[in-house]
This record gives C-alpha cells, sequence and structure tokens, in this order.
C-alpha cells in the first residue's frame, strides 16, 4: 500500500490561515423578548432572504476591462504616469481597480461571516441569537456573490488589505460581545454600506449594480441590528471601561481610513507607491471618497452615546465629525431600504 509523501504541501493548507479565539458563549435561557426591536428585525430577515442562484443573472457578460464603473471617478487623474497610459494600459488599470474594491469586499464579507457566528454564541439575549443566526446565512451568501464575480466576472482576485486583516483580526480575538458589534456591526458593516451605496449609484454593468442591491438590503439590516443591540449600553460604563472603548473606535477608523491610499493600484502598475499616496491622499476625489466612508458610522456612534470628547477630537482630526446629524434612515429610504 502507497502513501502520499510526508513533505508534500497541501494545497488546501496553503489557503488556510488559523488564529487563536476566545470569547465568552452565552446560554439564554429566558426565551422572551428582552430588546425592544430585535425580534421585528429578525422576521424582517426572514422575510428578506434571497437565493443569489436563481435571482441573479450569472449569464450575463461582464467584460473586466469594460467601464464597469465611470472613467471620470478616478483619484489618480493629473497623475503623471497615469496621464500618459495608452487606451489598453488605462483598461488594465480599470480591470486593477474594480477587483482589488470588489476582492477588499469579498474578504471583509468572511470577516462578518466568522462575527456573526461567534455572535450566536456570545450574544446574551435569545432574540440577538435568532438574528445573529439569519445574519450568519446572509454573510454566506455575500461571500458567495462576491466570489463568483470577482473569479467569474473579472477574473482577478486581490489578496485581504493588511488594514482590513488586522481590523477584522482585531474584532475576531477580542472576547467581549460587544467589540464584536463594534467592530463589525458599527464599523466595519457602516463602512460596507457606504462603500456599496456609492458603488451601486456609479455602477454601469447590471449583473453587479442588481448584485449589490440584494446585499445592500441584508447590510442595512445588519447595522441597524447593531445600533439596537447596543443601545443604552455604555449608558452607565464605567470610566475605565469606556475607554477601552473609545480607543477601539478610534483605532478602527483610522486603520479603515488610512488602507485607502493606493499602494496596491501602484505596485499592480509599476508605479512609486509614495507617490501615487501622496496623489491620493491630496487629490479631492480621494479625499471625498475616504470621508463619505464614515458618514453612517458617526452618526451610529452618536446614537449610542460613544461620541465622547475623545473621540469626537480624533474624528474632527480625522475630519469625518462633520456626518455626525447625517440621517442614515433617510439615506436608506433613498435606496430603496427600510432598516
Amino acid at each position: 500500500m502507497s502513501t502520499a509523501p510526508t513533505d508534500a504541501a497541501d494545497p488546501i493548507d496553503q489557503d488556510l490561515e488559523t488564529i487563536l479565539t476566545s470569547f465568552d458563549t452565552n446560554y439564554a435561557w429566558n426565551y422572551g423578548s428582552v430588546k425592544e426591536g430585535l425580534r421585528d428585525l429578525y422576521e424582517k430577515a426572514k422575510r428578506e432572504q434571497w437565493n443569489s442562484t436563481s435571482q441573479l443573472a450569472w449569464d450575463t457578460d461582464v467584460d473586466p476591462e469594460g467601464d464597469i464603473l465611470p472613467q471620470g471617478i478616478n483619484p489618480l487623474t493629473g497623475y503623471g504616469p497615469f496621464e500618459k497610459l495608452d487606451a489598453k494600459e488605462r483598461a488594465k488599470l480599470r480591470h486593477a481597480q474594480v477587483s482589488l474594491q470588489l476582492s477588499q469586499f469579498l474578504h471583509g464579507e468572511q470577516g462578518a461571516l466568522i462575527v456573526a457566528s461567534q455572535l450566536v454564541g456570545g450574544v446574551p439575549w435569545m432574540d440577538a441569537k435568532y438574528y445573529a443566526g439569519s445574519q450568519t446565512m446572509d454573510e454566506a451568501r455575500h461571500v458567495e456573490v462576491f466570489s463568483k464575480y470577482v473569479n467569474e466576472k473579472l477574473e482577478w482576485e486581490w489578496p485581504i488589505n493588511k488594514n482590513l486583516k488586522e481590523l477584522l483580526d482585531a474584532t475576531l480575538t477580542d472576547s467581549r460581545w460587544d467589540f464584536k458589534y463594534l467592530g463589525m456591526q458599527i464599523m466595519i458593516e457602516g463602512l460596507a454600506m457606504a462603500a456599496f451605496g456609492n458603488l451601486f449609484q456609479v455602477c454601469q454593468e447590471p449583473l453587479l449594480k442588481d448584485l449589490l442591491k440584494y446585499v445592500m438590503r441584508d447590510e442595512s439590516r445588519h447595522v441597524a441590528f447593531g445600533v439596537v443591540s447596543l443601545r443604552d449600553y455604555y449608558k452607565d460604563m464605567p470610566e475605565n471601561e469606556l475607554s477601552d472603548r473609545e480607543d477601539f473606535i478610534i483605532y478602527s477608523a483610522e486603520l479603515m481610513r488610512n488602507r485607502l491610499i493606493g499602494d496596491d493600484i501602484a505596485r499592480a502598475m509599476g508605479w512609486n507607491p509614495k507617490e501615487v499616496q501622496e496623489v491620493v491622499l491630496t487629490s479631492e476625489i480621494g479625499q471625498a471618497f475616504r470621508a463619505m466612508l464614515f458618514q453612517r458610522v458617526v452618526p451610529n456612534l452618536k446614537k449610542l452615546g460613544l461620541l465622547t470628547p475623545k473621540v469626537r477630537k480624533a474624528f474632527t482630526d480625522l475630519d469625518i465629525i462633520r456626518f455626525e446629524d447625517f440621517d442614515t434612515d433617510a439615506a436608506d429610504r433613498a435606496l430603496g431600504f427600510d432598516a
């Protein structure tokens, strides 16, 4: 009987990464509704389940180098090496930019899938367990559709951005259930909802636009899940414990803002990463896009009482405090969603 060589690398193992996580798991023996709004959110989640196999037109032809996004929305406009590109090279750049963005959506959704599964065990109310279970299904579907679009339509999957990976790891490995809500439902999902909304409005490719519409409907509920669950939780929290949350919020915001600086694209195009970072950081389009991503995060933190003086100062320095009164409910209604 023959056996496989012991020194042969398992191709499956090459695609795996293991991190150590530890968090309290809570039984909830009260099966009634103890947190107002969660049962309604769960009922809405059940009504809005969808099947990506039958409800998305996967037979749509997609040109990965075509005008999936408008050419005018580019923070590199005016940058010398960009302006020198010929038509073929600009098509490659468009392909790189959209595949990079959707690859990060894909990786973020896998992180959301794992965090949602942790919340099923960690949250202390049965209604929250119901909803976290439904969100786990949502996130599995999101990973499925982004993976299929990125790999079958764009044929270019990028590795996860190091800053996004750092925030996902921090959220997954923290033992406190409310940090998982803060990291995923409030910060990452809030940023994603803003990014999805922006992409949905400018997208010119019908399959991607339809895909985003379904995903955003789920995401609007996911953000609401975090807001409803954490409402009043920080109201009487001791100062030393609240300080941990403030530091985590500021750390998360800085990580997410700093990941959008163009160094991945620079390397793909053979450009100087520092030059490209400077162009993206100073361009009006780049600045506006990075700030816009926080238009849902900031008001939701305000609803939770977490726009403390410390957080407010940090957000003022990041130029995102201006979104504190942004009406997220009106934004959802404008997009056709009611959280």
